[in-house]
């Protein structure tokens, strides 16, 4: 495995030390200077804060120092409350500076666009588009987490890491594991017996708190979320409407256990 890595780490060096020889963006080339400056999404033009953020920014120094015992959490939530009652004549002058704002945006982002070549402009949508598809992934973990979805069983290894990880040597985590994982690697067949009973034993406690779980995802009307929906044709849905509708489906969902915990 050592081996291997370090094949791996001196054939990375070769490549860089190549990009840099060849020079990748055009070296000498002022036309070409600046094309992989561009193929990043940082010199994106920012899009305007909301009435409400600008609010928080402009309020938030002023309330910290007279409220100085206020955690961050606590000054949001009594700058939240300002914000509900404040007129909408006052609400008004932050709206007109978002306006302001956006108008100057629009006309950056077109520029900006217009700048990227075709190369250029679908490196970005597909960078956009793995930032999106990370959000939908945290949001779905999130929503499972809430809803209380048992933890996934660990393997034999992971439960050896979990119970050496402390005590075994190493700089950095990266270290450590892999210091862990030679070891491992290295245990006869009758020393990792103990991990990957433990682990067999997980697995168990796995599927029936699933059983559980799912049944009472079909009580609450989420038979979305039960292994079995692989095996259901799935249903056409508007985009808009399908991520109003997840947001609903969470809202009832946890509105039906706050009102099933007195009766277990």
């Amino acid at each position: 495995m050592a081996a291997a890595l370090a094949l791996l780490g001196r054939a990375a060096g070769l490549a860089n030390g190549a990009r840099r020889l060849l020079g990748v963006c055009g070296v000498g080339r002022a036309a070409e200077a600046g094309c992989c400056r561009a193929m990043s999404s940082a010199e994106r033009p920012k899009r305007p804060l909301s009435a409400y953020f600008r609010f928080l920014r402009d309020k938030q120094p002023q309330f910290r120092q007279q409220n100085p015992g206020l955690n961050s959490l606590e000054l949001v939530k009594k700058l939240a409350g300002v914000w509900r009652e404040l007129p909408a004549s006052q609400k008004q002058v932050y709206e007109e500076a978002r306006k302001t704002d956006w108008r100057k945006y629009e006309e950056q982002l077109a520029a900006y666009k217009a700048q990227l070549t075709p190369a250029q402009a679908a490196a970005l949508k597909e960078e956009r588009r793995k930032r999106l598809a990370k959000r939908r992934s945290f949001r779905i973990k999130r929503e499972l987490t809430v809803l209380g979805k048992p933890k996934r069983p660990r393997s034999g290894f992971n439960i050896f890491v979990s119970e050496n990880f402390q005590q075994s040597k190493g700089l950095s985590p990266t270290a450590k594991l892999k210091q862990l994982f030679e070891t491992w690697q290295n245990l006869s067949a009758s020393q990792k017996q103990p991990y990957l009973q433990l682990a067999q034993d997980d697995k168990v406690r796995y599927q029936n708190e699933m059983k559980s779980w799912e049944a009472k995802m079909i009580e609450l009307g989420r038979e979305d979320l039960i292994r079995s929906r692989e095996q259901r044709p799935k249903k056409k849905t508007d985009t808009n409407t399908a991520r109003g509708g997840s947001k609903a489906k969470l809202h009832e969902s946890l509105a039906k256990l706050k009102l099933k915990k007195p009766e277990e």
